[in-house]
């Protein structure tokens, strides 16, 4: 469906797209969190789910993750924010949303604020206390030698730590972004808090929504899943129509 998308560095970007409606000129980009890729099991059910319902889908890795290009020692919020670019610029011609889970949420905000070619705004678990969130989960590791909740396969970065010292937080974008957004989180989320969205919603312009999901988890896992995808889908198509 694609040529091949590769970021400003050159690094493939691997993407597998889910056919809707061939006549629509809407796509939605799904963008996965820190340690993640985009063949995480409820990233894969809501393409799918989105395709279904008519709405064309592209799940994304960033570069360092998956099977894209580039090495995960790379790979920052700020980096990732640039891989997106790279991939709305081979979207050319498409209305394009962008659904972000945990970092990829506060990916899709920074890009969002600053990008118009992204029509509307998804966010799962959204991460946007980036510093709090290092320090939290990764504080006493150290970078360059340890790694991302013990998985060798995840070393933590000095540039990952101090990309999240940069940005510290990503509220104060949230009145920057004039596109529909909805916002996604579930009360049991030990490793993004609730509170992270509840902070952005407060602070973020209309049209807007706050879906908080009793029970669920920081993946939606489970039982979670399908009323997950029961609140994006619509509503994702009801953006696609507009």
């Amino acid at each position: 469906m694609f040529s091949e998308i590769k970021n400003a560095h050159g690094e493939r970007i691997d993407g597998t797209f889910h056919s809707g409606d061939k006549n629509s000129k809407t796509l939605v980009v799904l963008g996965h969190g820190v340690t993640g890729n985009k063949d995480r099991p409820f990233l894969v059910a809501l393409a799918e789910a989105l395709a279904a319902a008519g709405v064309n889908a592209l799940r994304i890795s960033f570069s360092g993750n998956g099977a894209s290009g580039g090495r995960f020692t790379d790979s920052t919020i700020s980096k990732e924010v640039a891989d997106l670019g790279s991939v709305l610029d081979a979207l050319a011609g498409w209305r394009t949303g962008y659904i972000g889970h945990s970092m990829g949420g506060a990916v899709g905000v920074l890009r969002a604020s600053m990008d118009a070619r992204l029509r509307f705004l998804v966010s799962l678990a959204g991460m946007v206390h980036t510093k709090a969130f290092a320090d939290r989960e990764f504080g006493t590791v150290k970078p360059g030698a340890g790694f991302m909740w013990d998985d060798e396969n995840c070393p933590l970065s000095q540039a990952y730590m101090d990309d999240m010292a940069r940005i510290v937080s990503v509220a104060d974008k949230a009145s920057l972004i004039k596109v529909p957004w909805l916002l996604v989180h579930g009360f049991e989320d030990d490793v993004v808090p609730i509170q992270d969205s509840r902070d952005i919603f407060a602070r973020a312009s209309q049209p807007k929504e706050l879906f908080e999901m009793k029970g669920s988890n920081h993946v939606f896992a489970g039982d979670f899943t399908a009323p997950m995808i029961a609140k994006v889908v619509p509503w994702v198509k009801a953006q696609a129509a507009g």
